[in-house]
């Protein structure tokens, strides 16, 4: 395996009213990230934050192209990006103990930290597709190129 140091091109940040980021995503313009009680908008040329969005926004958040869906709590909302209104709510699959949350393959993906699982589920209904299995704590998930990765930390 070919392993090499990457390269940190640009840096964000900090955001103001701000303490955390909890979920990140690419609508194609601007990268949105999740903050609490907000999630937030910045155009990637300047940095500069340029919409907020008010609802629950406590850990994943992901864009199928048409609609942003955020972790709040035992629940993942679907939100329209134009208005900003919740149209939909599914249980989470972690009941509160969900970490990260990505589309691929028509369906979202969430991980579970402690439990060191990744679901597949139905992004209409929250139904468990399939889970995959981490030897490590899950505390993001995305897909490249056709592969599932997932941040993970250990003590």
């Amino acid at each position: 395996m070919n392993r090499s140091n990457a390269e940190i091109i640009r840096e964000y940040g900090p955001f103001p009213d701000c303490k955390h980021v909890h979920g990140v995503t690419y609508d194609g313009q601007h990268v949105w990230f999740a903050a609490g009680d907000t999630l937030n908008a910045f155009d990637p040329r300047s940095g500069k934050t340029v919409r907020s969005i008010d609802v629950a926004a406590h850990a994943g958040t992901a864009f199928d192209g048409e609609h942003f869906f955020q972790i709040a709590e035992d629940r993942i909302q679907k939100i329209d990006p134009k208005t900003g209104r919740v149209l939909a709510t599914i249980p989470a699959p972690g009941a509160g103990g969900d970490s990260g949350l990505a589309w691929a393959e028509g369906t979202l993906w969430v991980g579970q930290y402690r439990n060191r699982k990744i679901h597949q589920i139905d992004p209409n209904t929250g139904a468990i597709l399939r889970t995959i299995e981490s030897n490590r704590f899950v505390t993001g998930v995305t897909w490249v190129e056709g592969e599932l990765w997932h941040g993970t930390w250990v003590r």
